[in-house]
């Protein structure tokens, strides 16, 4: 195990067993990752910040997320985490749009996310709860034993080269893996003719964390019932949308088409499939979702590299060879399947090609790819602040966008990794003259986190 990892293990070892530390604690694992793990000491207080103990307090998840004990304990278990998750939502996305302001309590907006996600990780979870209502209810907790310190002092000189972005690793939840940074070899050798694929090219990314599986539609409920405008429409609603949106007054009019969550009724998912992606979205439905969740979308660059999986011009996730084992080329058209049900990718993801096509956040153009830069991570912008002023502004938005994954229509060629195509932002479906609803390949999508784009 390399020695960064065997820290992180070590805070996370700590952090289950208290989320406090002492002082003397504190000091003791800065001198255990020097000594031990051959990590610098801005190196180790980066990571021991982010992983979310705190030296000296007692914190209290249930105030933090503005429950007391009491109205939780009078819930039943699923509406507990349909309510902590609004709660975490609301303050991780009030955290996120403070930027890099200092709280009052001295914490970094960081840190105090790391502390939200722990809450939510707490108060959902029935055991840890209880053990957590426990460790408030005793007056004197259980110490935990000091690392002891050496008495030679610790030294600047033990630094080694920074790791790529394991400032949040500790933190990050258990349904997204890491994509590090690095060089890739992005698009096809040569022209697809059944898809709208790049020439290959080298392109830069910097490192982020995606979610493993595309959003489903249990956790897209969630989403709708904390956030009722984005409920599927009745008909008779949907036509007076119609007639709003004419005016544009207001984002919700001009959000979706009418084949949005067609599958559902009313707003409840068809029957066993909780675990199935949520399918006919748009890409303000997608961009709604993720910035409710905390995350964003993945840029086309983001995506590509991450369904590769570090392998390099291979036209599959696995390699260059179709194999029904590794993603489902047999289905019906039109038909979704349970996230995971396929092996993932070498970077642990499932389902990057072969289920449902997904959103990206980019603008079609297809002049954008001879131009992309280390420095142009997204068709159309150039930097850090101009994919906040998207996702802040995204209902603004009137051009096309990228689609990538690829799902079944009469050829196998779209599951390949650099299938992609696009649609307009209200679409939810690739209905044509040609093909009925329940017959067209899906449309849903998946989230990234801290993409680390570089201010210019």
């Amino acid at each position: 195990m390399p020695k960064l990892e065997e820290f992180i293990t070590t805070l996370n070892t700590l952090k289950a067993l208290s989320q406090t530390i002492t002082e003397e604690q504190r000091k003791g694992l800065l001198q255990q990752a020097v000594q031990e793990h051959g990590l610098s000491i801005d190196e180790a207080s980066e990571i021991l910040n982010a992983s979310g103990l705190t030296v000296g307090e007692n914190l209290n998840f249930f105030e933090i997320l503005g429950f007391t004990i009491e109205e939780i304990e009078n819930q039943t278990e699923e509406a507990i985490t349909i309510n902590v998750d609004i709660a975490h939502n609301k303050y991780y996305t009030e955290s996120l749009r403070a930027g890099g302001l200092p709280r009052p309590d001295g914490k970094t907006q960081e840190q105090w996310r790391n502390i939200l996600n722990q809450a939510r990780d707490t108060l959902k979870n029935p055991q840890k709860r209880i053990e957590h209502i426990t460790s408030l209810n005793t007056e004197t907790p259980q110490p935990i034993d000091p690392i002891p310190i050496e008495d030679h002092p610790i030294s600047e000189t033990d630094a080694i080269a920074p790791p790529e972005k394991t400032s949040i690793s500790t933190a990050m939840p258990n349904d997204m893996v890491h994509i590090p940074a690095g060089e890739f070899q992005m698009g096809s050798k040569k022209e697809n003719d059944n898809t709208q694929d790049d020439l290959a090219k080298t392109v830069q990314v910097d490192a982020f964390f995606m979610d493993k599986y595309p959003v489903t539609n249990a956790q897209y409920k969630r989403f709708i019932m904390a956030v009722p405008i984005w409920n599927k429409p009745s008909k008779r609603l949907y036509q007076k949308r119609l007639i709003k949106r004419k005016s544009r007054t207001k984002p919700e009019y001009q959000s979706f088409d009418r084949y949005y969550l067609i599958d559902w009724n009313e707003d409840n998912y068809p029957e066993g499939k909780d675990d199935h992606p949520v399918t006919n979205i748009s890409w303000y439905a997608a961009m709604a979702y993720a910035r409710w969740i905390g995350k964003r979308l993945p840029t086309e660059v983001e995506w590509e590299k991450a369904a590769r999986g570090g392998l390099t011009a291979k036209k599959y996730p696995w390699g260059d060879k179709l194999d029904s084992s590794k993603a489902s080329v047999e289905k019906p058209v039109g038909e979704t399947y349970s996230v995971g049900k396929y092996p993932a990718n070498n970077y642990g993801l499932f389902d990057m090609v072969g289920n449902v096509w997904e959103w990206c956040l980019d603008e079609y153009d297809p002049d954008s790819f001879q131009s992309l830069t280390t420095k142009k991570l997204i068709a159309g912008e150039n930097t850090k602040a101009d994919l906040d002023h998207i996702i802040s502004n995204f209902w603004e938005v009137k051009t096309r966008r990228i689609l990538r994954g690829g799902a079944l229509l009469d050829t196998a060629s779209p599951v390949q990794t650099t299938a992609k195509c696009n649609s307009h932002p209200m679409v939810t479906t690739f209905l044509t003259l040609s093909y009925p609803s329940n017959l067209v390949p899906k449309i849903g999508f998946r989230c990234v986190w801290d993409a680390g784009l570089k201010k210019s």
